[in-house]
């Protein structure tokens, strides 16, 4: 082909651009312009599966939502969310308006209430991957590059990397190609990239998740998450209503059989569903940073309103017991997995909402309150490292740094946990539970081990459940403090 020759391009049929002042009218316009883009890319796509490569390149577009305002807006200054900062153009891709949709509809009636203006749906310029469109369709598989007749990247869009990042949340300046500045902290491509993701890594769909996110990194809460679901399920009014178990198997009764996988996940994953999203999801992220930042790098495009790491930890004093537990109020970041994206130098502050809820729900599991609680719970800083095996080396530098620091406990994901949660806007907080004392003879050995599963996994996982369910009772306003947003901001959370 030279360069006269002209590439035909084939699009759906879709409705230009418009205005709505009515949040519910433009979400499902949205959802109209998302399931036209879908429905022609993969009826296409099939189509060339079954009848050889098409005659023109088939592009659709993800929807945007665009606002424009030409004034500054008289902003409630208690928000952190739900205005732009100062006159402009402001846009967003859409993708998965079916599984966003509460949550579009909530931010641009915020927009709508604070500018007066109304915000414009359409197409984006931004391309819609074929994979990620047959993402919707069971039936439909993209082959692996080469195993078809012809090259797939002559007739259809796949992913691409420089629409597929977290620029906007890691304060790079990011705007879209015609000069909009973001609307949302997320580009479309990079959702869908995180909702393969998670589907991968955990052996959930992603609807199944909650806006409350538990964090271990230990097999036994898992049993006892279960334990305490199928509890909830005996009790009509508990509000809990489904319980999802790897594999998306859905169970309503307490009694019901989960079958065994023949495989697990990376990350197994288990949700006890609520209306509106208000149940709990227990991720078992295994042992690492690379996993804590993993996890956390795709469930934070779901806009999650808390997430909290409930796992073990190495105590560092002598006054503490096996089974004791810390509230952390600072993070020592030896963990390296964030580096790139959120420096070493940044602070990592406690957020008083989280932190009460889990004291809170310490005192109401334990039955202790106020002084009583030093007895079984130390509030200090909790150090991320990504060495397991750090006691192995020289101990003098590492050991001269945790007492600088003062730090109470060890593990290898918490301030990596946390630290994603100040990057992605999302509240967090971290309650660990003393399982072993390196620096003085205890170490996690079998024995000791086992006794402790046996008398404080339960009691830590329910802490970690009542805590979240303080805090789903609170305004999604209060949640989502003001010291997690920079100078400017995404008008969506």
């Amino acid at each position: 082909m030279n360069d006269e020759q002209q590439v035909i391009v084939w699009t759906p049929d879709v409705p230009g651009h418009e205005a709505f002042t009515d949040a519910k009218a433009a979400v499902k316009r949205l959802q109209e312009l998302y399931d036209t883009a879908v429905s022609f890319l993969s009826k296409s796509f099939q189509d060339a599966l079954e009848f050889g490569q098409p005659e023109a390149r088939i592009r659709a577009y993800y929807p945007e939502i665009r606002l424009i305002t030409t004034t500054h807006a008289k902003m409630d200054s208690r928000l952190s969310f739900g205005h732009v900062a100062e006159p402009g153009t402001y846009a967003t891709t859409v993708t998965r308006p079916d599984l966003f949709g509460a949550y579009l509809e909530q931010q641009i009636q915020l927009l709508l209430n604070s500018h007066g203006v109304p915000v414009i749906i359409g197409a984006s310029e931004t391309v819609m991957p074929v994979h990620f469109a047959a993402a919707n369709d069971p039936k439909l598989t993209v082959p692996q590059d080469g195993s078809m007749d012809f090259n797939l990247r002559d007739n259809f869009d796949v992913p691409d990397l420089s629409t597929t990042h977290d620029a906007i949340v890691n304060g790079e300046g990011f705007v879209y190609p015609d000069g909009a500045r973001p609307l949302a902290p997320f580009t479309a491509q990079r959702v869908d990239y995180s909702l393969a993701r998670l589907s991968h890594y955990t052996a959930t769909a992603p609807e199944h998740f909650q806006n409350h996110v538990l964090f271990t990194n230990y097999q036994f809460y898992v049993e006892e998450f279960e334990n305490f679901a199928r509890q909830m399920l005996a009790d009509p009014d508990s509000g809990y209503t489904i319980f999802v178990s790897t594999g998306n198997v859905e169970i309503t009764e307490s009694d019901a059989e989960i079958p065994v996988p023949g495989k697990m996940p990376q990350m197994p994953t288990y949700h006890l569903k609520r209306a509106n999203g208000g149940g709990v999801t227990l991720v078992n992220i295994g042992v690492g940073p690379s996993n804590a930042k993993t996890a956390t790098d795709h469930i934070a495009v779901l806009r999650p309103h808390a997430w909290l790491m409930v796992g073990h930890c190495a105590g560092l004093r002598n006054s503490q017991r096996l089974g004791d537990f810390v509230l952390a109020h600072a993070y020592l970041r030896e963990d390296h997995v964030l580096d790139d994206d959120l420096p070493v130098w940044v602070p990592i502050p406690a957020l008083a909402e989280i932190q009460i809820a889990l004291e809170t729900a310490v005192a109401d599991v334990t039955k202790l309150e106020g002084y009583e609680l030093k007895r079984i719970m130390r509030t200090g800083t909790v150090a991320t490292i990504d060495n397991r095996n750090w006691e192995l080396r020289d101990q003098s530098g590492p050991v001269q740094r945790l007492s600088q620091s003062r730090a109470v406990a060890l593990d290898m994901e918490s301030a990596t946990i946390a630290a994603n949660g100040f990057r992605f806007r999302v509240p967090y907080g971290t309650l660990l539970c003393v399982s072993d004392k390196p620096l003085h003879g205890e170490l996690k050995l079998p024995g000791m081990a086992s006794e402790f599963y046996k008398t404080q996994v339960a009691a830590h996982l329910m802490i970690g459940i009542r805590a979240m369910e303080r805090l789903r009772e609170m305004p999604l306003e209060r949640i989502h403090s003001r010291k997690l947003r920079s100078f400017e901001e995404t008008a969506f959370l």
